[in-house]
């Protein structure tokens, strides 16, 4: 088809040129059913004015062709280029492609009090919130029944293998604390949310304080990775140790909830006893006093220029009061009374 359009050019081109054998261009555009000669034997049966013409004709459409494949090329030299120069710049700036869809779903534009980007995803403006320094950190719950006793027993025991393992390491040690301090809120607040929906019934509050209470532990944990990195071996014995703890308690807070919510306000006692002793590091300089991360300075609402010693004390005022609520949840109980019963302390870090 191709070359059939080129030959009838052809023609015509040397027909108003008065170029080469009008016999032969006749005889050539007539004859379909014979054996066509090509455009160079044309050219070598045309003459001079005729070949001259042919030659300029090829020559035209050579060079037209080369200068689209070239300026295609280039224009995909240049786009490939500024692709380039894209994901060097979104690499750099750290963004990712948003991806659209049809869903609509899209993560609304969230500034700081200063106009700011608000810089973290995994938790928002409104859930900081500034540490209540003031509570009280020496209380403690005298074990009176027999299950308070067996609860506070159990809790030192736990403490022994953690003295031993981790010695004076409190930045290790917290970060070890935080993975298991992080599992009872969020046990409790799954077993009674489920208890809720079974039953059909309100559960006070108490699903999100205890949900909440596992939120907080979980950015103590994501504030001390920053400060502290662990090293594999800490990495498996953190696996380890959040298995047999989740398994553990899972099985205790179906068996009696009073003694799991004991169990871990002792806890939260020991973890107030471990981050005095972090601070009292600190302060005789065993322990440098470094900058705090910024997750840690969003979260609190810390000043910009907080250290580690601002940190750890936020820390260990959370730890308090994960102390009074969990001691309170279990007095509940005592009473014979469910949690649902009393207004739970939202809020309450």
């Amino acid at each position: 088809m191709n070359r059939a359009v080129a030959a009838r050019s052809l023609v015509r081109c040397l027909i108003r040129n008065g170029g080469g054998n009008r016999h032969q261009i006749l005889w050539y555009s007539s004859s379909s059913s014979l054996a066509r000669p090509s455009v160079t034997e044309l050219w070598r049966q045309s003459g001079a004015s005729g070949g001259g013409v042919v030659q300029h004709w090829v020559r035209t459409m050579s060079s037209g062709a080369a200068g689209a494949a070239v300026k295609e090329k280039e224009n995909g030299t240049v786009e490939k280029a500024l692709q380039e120069a894209k994901e060097k710049k979104e690499k750099e700036s750290g963004s990712q492609v948003e991806v659209s869809s049809y869903w609509g779903v899209t993560r609304p534009k969230i500034t700081k009090e200063d106009g700011t980007e608000w810089p973290w995803n995994c938790f928002m403006p409104w859930e900081t919130y500034r540490a209540d320094l003031s509570i009280d950190l020496k209380k403690h719950h005298v074990p009176k029944t027999f299950a308070d006793k067996v609860a506070y027993r159990t809790v030192k025991l736990l403490r022994i293998p953690t003295d031993i393992f981790f010695q004076r390491r409190y930045g290790c040690r917290a970060m070890m604390l935080e993975t298991v301090a992080a599992v009872p809120g969020m046990v409790g607040g799954m077993l009674l949310h489920l208890r809720s929906l079974r039953k059909f019934e309100q559960s006070g509050g108490w699903i999100k304080a205890l949900l909440e209470e596992a939120e907080n532990e979980r950015m103590h944990l994501m504030t001390m990775v920053e400060l502290v990195k662990p090293k594999w071996y800490e990495r498996l014995l953190v696996l380890a140790v959040q298995g047999v703890f989740f398994n553990a308690y899972f099985v205790l807070y179906l068996l009696s909830p009073k003694l799991a919510h004991r169990v871990v306000g002792y806890l939260e006692e020991e973890a107030i006893h471990s981050y005095t002793e972090y601070l009292k590091d600190i302060d005789s300089g065993a322990i440098e006093n470094a900058p705090a991360p910024a997750i840690a300075i969003d979260y609190w609402r810390l000043p910009k220029d907080a250290t580690l010693k601002d940190v750890i004390t936020v820390i260990r005022a959370d730890e308090a009061h994960h102390r009074d609520v969990n001691h309170f949840a279990s007095d509940i109980h005592f009473q014979g009374k469910e949690l649902k019963e009393s207004p739970a302390p939202l809020g309450y870090h």
